[in-house]
């Protein structure tokens, strides 16, 4: 059967696909566009409404697709967790919507859909995945569900409460990983500080990367989505002292001032975030600090703004992102008054960006003149004939930014070389190869 999988939003959903891709593989050819397809396979996220408008234009294209094709459309994911009814009704072309707690039912759903009777997986497994990212980079989920109630997020209504894999099992998958040559390795989860709290009955990340690091091979573990309240020094030592781990810390802290995290829900306050950061920047001092803010919230006022514009200069992230609030229903901010307009939200979204801007400016020419090591080939951009990399500070998602590389011999996908930075704007460094002579 000729499959089409198409994934949308962040990673952790990235590799629910590449598992469902895996319940499926014994039948399965994929291919690369729609058009060529049977089965239409599309993983919805519906964490925010500009997630959900995505996805509901991705579905109605696909069913045009389908229309033309005579092609099966099968919807999965956040989207039809947390509105199946709903778009049943208003989207009746799509031949079956999956929740994301049928998964483990994927493969005789498929066969009913395209009446066949194939003996498909029974279990939606992380040692049984296709992989979709490229062999040198993967994404390990070592969790599910997030025990936070933040007052803004959805999370929670769709994927439940925090469910931790076993550190036998991850070790085990990143075992395998290492051995199909994989060298980047980027550990994810809702909170990636929380591992193991359900499982262990303590915060269980430092142990389970104590277990990871003896694996034998060549690569690097990177963590995302750290919660700051739990970023301990036992933590930040483990990076600072253990060459396989990535000075690279993705602290989303979301707000900088204390009135507005009370509302949030969050459990750290400025004072703490403050004193961590610069904690990291004391011990690692070639670490990577990413955040992400969000502007817009209920009780927030211009002079929080103002503040926690303040704030950003005073730390200098090295990659920050934003977004403005998006009330979503059956949270706890339902309940707040929501009186910032969309164009007051715009606004400050955009003052932040630009100070970011000029930050992350200044932080890149100040490379200029370095060598940044072990940077790896993720591409070739053909219009301006450079090689495309990153390095330990640039995450795979595209946000963080990438380097440009002049080389005079061909080079590989995934190979490492070492680039001397000639030029930067504020999201991409641009250099050479560095040629050493035997």
């Amino acid at each position: 059967m000729k499959l089409f999988m198409q994934s949308l939003g962040c990673s952790k959903n990235q590799v629910d696909s590449e598992m469902l891709l895996g319940v499926l593989k014994e039948n399965i050819t994929l291919v690369e566009t729609p058009a060529e397809a049977e089965l239409m396979l599309l993983n919805t996220c519906a964490f925010i409404e500009p997630a959900r408008k995505e996805a509901i234009d991705t579905i109605f294209e696909l069913v045009q697709i389908k229309q033309e094709t005579g092609a099966k459309l099968v919807v999965c994911g956040c989207l039809p967790q947390r509105y199946k009814k709903e778009i049943e009704n208003l989207i009746p072309e799509v031949d079956r919507f999956v929740s994301i707690d049928e998964y483990s039912n994927l493969g005789s759903i498929i066969n009913q859909v395209m009446k066949s009777s194939y003996p498909y997986q029974k279990k939606f497994d992380p040692l049984q995945k296709i992989c979709s990212t490229p062999n040198y980079m993967r994404y390990i989920k070592i969790a599910e569900g997030c025990m936070n109630r933040c007052a803004f997020c959805a999370i929670p209504l769709i994927r439940g409460n925090l469910r931790s894999r076993t550190i036998e099992n991850i070790v085990e998958e990143v075992k395998q990983e290492i051995l199909k040559g994989a060298y980047e390795i980027n550990l994810v989860a809702q909170d990636t500080t929380k591992y193991g709290f359900d499982l262990y009955h303590r915060h269980a990340l430092v142990d389970l990367l104590k277990e990871l690091i003896q694996l034998e091979g060549d690569f690097k573990i990177r963590l995302l989505y750290l919660y700051p309240e739990l970023v301990t020094d036992d933590l930040i030592q483990l990076i600072k002292e253990c060459p396989k781990l990535m000075k690279y810390f993705d602290i989303p802290i979301q707000h900088s001032e204390d009135k507005v995290l009370k509302a949030m829900l969050r459990r750290s306050n400025k004072r703490l975030i403050v004193d961590l950061l610069h904690k990291i920047r004391k011990e690692i001092p070639t670490a990577t600090l990413r955040t992400t803010l969000m502007v817009g919230f209920p009780y927030e006022e211009e002079a929080d703004v103002d503040s926690m514009i303040e704030f950003i200069k005073e730390i200098r992230f090295d990659h920050m992102g934003a977004f403005t609030f998006s009330l979503e229903e059956n949270t706890p901010a339902c309940k707040y008054p929501n009186e910032i307009s969309e164009e007051t939200k715009q606004r400050r979204y955009e003052r932040l960006m630009k100070v970011q801007e000029n930050i992350a400016l200044q932080l890149k020419r100040d490379k200029i003149g370095t060598v940044i090591k072990d940077a790896f080939i993720i591409g070739y951009d053909e219009d301006n004939y450079l090689y495309v990399a990153r390095s330990e500070e640039f995450a795979p998602d595209e946000i963080d930014g990438c380097i440009y590389v002049a080389a005079k011999k061909e080079l590989s996908l995934g190979q490492r070389i070492d680039v001397k930075i000639l030029d930067a704007d504020a999201y991409t460094l641009t250099g050479e190869e560095v040629i050493y002579e035997a």
